[in-house]
């Protein structure tokens, strides 16, 4: 994965901002591409959070596991296009995710889980690769129980086209499909495969919207076909208003790539570390709990993440 770190200038007269994110560390080697929150956008639709990981090739030695950590005021999301990762929380699920499915776990008032290697796959050679975001809960259901659901990849409607595209409705309703996740505010969520030289009309889904090239190359045209954009892979790019957009697979190679969007979110949040909430109170309360450890654990996994030695509060 490219690490370079890419923004363009935000420009309220065009119609795309693209950003580049960039490589973060989650340790071990286990290295990401961030691509929200950004400085020139903190979120589209519900999601504060957006995480590239991959592919990454896992030997038997590699410590990409992900120990036990907590969560407050957000739903996790993951998504693998590769791989396998096992989940583990303090509700006492225990569930492989593998490709194609989604998990969707709703912090709420308190989680805590972990993502390590499925134990099927210790000593094995694979490869890991997927997105993980983070959809900010609505100011009234911040501190709701937390609550995970797993939706498998064969109940995932997908839709096909003519031309040999295809859109899987992950989260939300999209080309007459609806998704089985139930989400607590309007969200979008799709996976769009494009062969070479294939093209989509993609209708403005959700009053906020963003485009993300997980591989191949795209290009993404407004609706009066006055301006387009060519990011490539490891480039989101988020439409700054309303309106269909044409995507088109350039080049010799198919292209995948995932929508996101969804309502604007109700007001500001605050993020550190792990937590997400409107209050800043409320995180500096989530931070105690974890240090003092009130807020449970994974069953069978005594291990756990350390609050980063800058605490929130100071």
């Amino acid at each position: 994965m490219d690490t370079n770190t890419f923004s363009s200038a935000a420009d309220p007269a065009s119609p795309f901002l693209l950003l580049g994110g960039h490589a973060k560390d989650l340790g071990g080697g286990f290295h990401v591409r961030r691509l929200l929150p950004a400085l020139q956008r903190r979120s589209v639709g519900p999601f504060v959070f957006f995480d590239h990981f991959g592919p990454i090739a896992v030997q038997p030695e590699s410590e990409f596991d992900v120990r036990p950590h907590p969560h407050i005021g957000l739903a996790t999301v993951t998504y693998l296009f590769d791989g396998a990762i096992m989940h583990r929380d303090s509700l006492g699920s225990g569930q492989e995710i593998r490709p194609g499915a989604i998990n969707w776990m709703t912090a709420g008032r308190g989680i805590v889980h972990s993502e390590r290697r499925p134990d099927r796959l210790r000593g094995a050679h694979y490869v890991n690769h997927g997105l993980q975001l983070w959809a900010a809960l609505p100011a009234g259901h911040e501190d709701v129980p937390p609550a995970f659901v797993h939706t498998p990849a064969d109940a995932i409607p997908e839709v096909q086209d003519a031309q040999g595209g295809c859109v899987r409705v992950l989260i939300g309703s999209a080309f007459g499909a609806t998704s089985p996740v139930a989400t607590l505010s309007p969200t979008l969520y799709l996976d769009v495969r494009l062969p070479a030289g294939g093209a989509l009309e993609l209708p403005a889904l959700a009053p906020e919207m963003a485009v993300y090239v997980v591989e191949g190359a795209l290009r993404l045209q407004d609706a009066a076909g006055q301006a387009a954009v060519d990011p490539s892979a490891g480039i989101l790019a988020v439409l700054q208003r309303p309106g269909p957009v044409r995507l088109q697979a350039t080049g010799s190679d198919p292209v995948r790539c995932a929508v996101i969007g969804g309502a604007p979110l109700d007001g500001h949040r605050h993020i550190w570390w792990n937590f997400v909430s409107s209050s800043k109170e409320r995180i500096e309360r989530a931070a105690d709990d974890w240090e003092a450890g009130h807020m449970g654990a994974v069953p069978g996994d005594p291990e756990r993440i350390p609050l980063p030695e800058r605490h929130f509060k100071r």
